[in-house]
């Protein structure tokens, strides 16, 4: 569809038009009490049932972490039998990890903000945790297939449609297929200037310098490979072009996160003020 189009697209058609499920969402704050209650209902549920839980998750968005975690100590349910997958980590510009105590560590995040947050019965056992480190990037594809594969992977889009940090391959250099992002492994790769800038907003004031250039970042070949995907794209003005791309766009590297139309049980979830059509103007 061409991009005009499908930019000023009224909800009520890209509902039916639609290439991956979506939901809408009043506001962020349901949105995200959904994304917590979901994720403990998944646990409790496999618990009930004696079934492991296995996740690919993210660090942004995270506010569905600090929900999530209260309703596990609350409700005391148990994160024994949870393996975690983390999708991505900032790495320096010699492409080393960061220090876990560094502000903007993926790790230090999950570890300090999430398993430690739990009550110490309720936490996962530290075998069950892993991030992908850049110097044994098969390492963490393995660790998957040991535990039998993901029941879910959950995240977010990025402002050109990365998932986790698989983004558009742009280069005057060379040119990667559709086929080849779809089976691409876990890498380190250089972020993209539009990241760049993007978690330079969000993370640190504006300041670029601030951002670390490198990360290492699961490949599309296991996020696919997920029984299912839900994704939450909700981040106002910067992901109301994405979001309809992702839904409604041709499948292209330029957009990785159109990649996910082909997948049989993927459901993003957004707000209203994300959602809405995009009309440019001046003012």
């Amino acid at each position: 569809m061409e991009l005009e189009r499908l930019l000023r697209l009224p909800i009520d058609e890209l509902k039916h038009a639609a290439k991956v499920g979506f939901e809408v969402f009043p506001d962020l704050d349901r949105l995200f009490d959904f994304f917590a209650r979901s994720m403990a209902d998944e646990i409790r549920e496999n618990n009930r049932h004696g079934r492991t839980t296995r996740w690919i998750l993210p660090v942004g968005p995270v506010r569905q972490y600090f929900r999530l975690t209260d309703i596990c100590n609350r409700e005391g349910i148990t994160w024994k039998n949870v393996h975690t997958f983390q999708m991505d980590e900032f790495l320096d510009w010699q492409g080393r990890p960061l220090p876990v105590s560094h502000a903007l560590s993926f790790e230090g995040f999950m570890r300090r903000q999430v398993f430690d947050k739990l009550d110490v019965r309720l936490r996962p056992a530290p075998e069950h945790i892993h991030f992908p480190h850049p110097f044994a990037p098969d390492e963490i594809s393995e660790q998957i297939r040991a535990a039998g594969g993901v029941d879910t992977c959950f995240g977010g889009i990025g402002f050109h449609g990365h998932v986790a940090f698989n983004e558009p391959p742009l280069s005057r250099w060379y040119k990667i297929t559709v086929d080849q992002l779809r089976e691409s492994l876990t890498r380190v790769v250089s972020l993209g200037d539009d990241s760049l800038v993007v978690q330079s907003i969000h993370c640190a004031g504006g300041s670029t310098a601030s951002i670390p250039p490198m990360a290492v970042t699961l490949g599309m070949r296991d996020i696919l490979a997920s029984r299912r995907i839900r994704l939450f794209l909700a981040g106002g003005e910067r992901h109301r072009a994405v979001f309809r791309v992702t839904l409604l766009g041709d499948v292209t590297v330029d957009y990785p996160s159109t990649l996910l139309q082909g997948h049989p049980d993927c459901v993003i979830y957004s707000d209203q003020a994300t959602a809405r059509p995009v009309n440019p103007t001046l003012y």
